[in-house]
């Protein structure tokens, strides 16, 4: 069955993961970065899961996992070591309709974490279905060799045009042809060439400017 691909808004929303060693970190800050209100369970946590639950940014319950800790969960990420207890939740979270992740184990997962492209909120997810992840892994590499950092700042303009652009009455579809026009690949070679020569021009206008 093909996987439905998405991002998801967890802002606010309450997700817990059990398991608090070095991959659960990484998905704990994964969570954190996407606003989610994150509560860790387990006995041993790393220094850094530490850190956050004193900062206040996460919840962390330094015992082992019980069932309540599934009530009004919306995702859970279980990454502990032992299967049996994986599969466990995975299953528990499934009868109270609790998106889960195993951590490892694409037969216990309702979601997969993609091989993610980053240029500021452009993001670029690749999933192998759990197939492959060492290829999915592979052409973020090479994708994250070729788009440009620039991405992220032109990006971050495009949206306060558009922003702008639907503030304004005008047809729906002269709109919706302007922001594609905007959105070319000709346009970011333009941006491209203008960013430079401010480049360039700061930099000779600080040579000038020694001694």
């Amino acid at each position: 069955m093909s996987l439905f691909p998405i991002f998801l808004k967890l802002e606010g929303r309450p997700c817990l993961v059990v398991g608090a060693g070095a991959v659960a970190e990484s998905k704990v800050k994964g969570l954190l970065e996407a606003g989610a209100v994150v509560r860790v369970v387990a006995p041993r946590a790393t220094s850094v899961i530490q850190q956050l639950a004193r900062d206040g940014e996460v919840r962390w319950l330094p015992r082992a996992f019980e069932l309540e800790d599934l009530e009004g969960v919306f995702l859970v990420v279980v990454a502990t070591s032992s299967p049996e207890l994986n599969e466990h939740i995975f299953r528990e979270a499934r009868k109270r309709r609790a998106l889960c992740n195993v951590v490892d184990d694409p037969p216990d997962c309702d979601f997969y974490y993609p091989s993610v492209v980053r240029r500021g909120d452009l993001q670029i997810a690749i999933s192998s279905a759990g197939h492959s992840p060492a290829l999915a892994q592979r052409l973020r590499k090479e994708l994250d060799r070729q788009l440009e950092t620039e991405y992220a700042e032109w990006l971050a303009g495009l949206g306060r045009v558009r922003r702008g652009l639907y503030r304004r009455s005008m047809d729906n579809s002269l709109r919706h042809a302007l922001l594609h026009r905007l959105a070319s690949r000709e346009r970011f070679e333009l941006f491209l060439q203008r960013r430079r020569s401010r480049q360039e021009r700061g930099i000779k206008a600080g040579v000038g400017h020694e001694g």
